[in-house]
């Protein structure tokens, strides 16, 4: 099974939101774990845009990227253009993308939506890929 590590500058809201459809879409497919180029806290409204389609990511954590090894993943997608601030070893796993979605934080509860549906699209790609 592929390993597939999301990351973004805080894990707070387009990584945690890509992990939650990863795990619920990719179950038994892929493995996933989400991290940030810094830790902070998983985003109130990125946990309420989740739960109006059924995904509850309450529960996940924020974490800090240097918890992990590369090693550990397959699959390295950087959400938020920070591809470029990403130590090598991460870059250079089996496959990498920097998707550059737009950063809800801050912004309309609309925005936090647009931007969960099209991590939905990309995480469904990315599973049908790794599979």
């Amino acid at each position: 099974m592929k390993q597939v590590m999301f990351v973004c500058k805080k894990n707070s809201c387009r990584s945690q939101m890509a992990e939650g459809f990863a795990r619920t879409l990719g179950e038994g497919k892929i493995g996933v774990t989400s991290s940030g180029l810094e830790a902070s806290h998983v985003h109130p409204i990125a946990i309420q845009v989740m739960s109006e389609i059924g995904i509850d990511i309450s529960n996940q954590t924020s974490n800090p990227l240097s918890d992990f090894n590369p090693e550990d993943y397959d699959s390295v997608i950087s959400l938020c253009g920070c591809g470029v601030n990403l130590p090598d070893p991460w870059v250079l796993r089996e496959f990498f993308e920097d998707w550059e979605l737009d950063d809800p934080d801050g912004q309309p509860i609309e925005t936090f939506q647009r931007v969960r549906d099209e991590i939905k699209e990309r995480v469904q790609k990315l599973i049908e890929l790794l599979e």
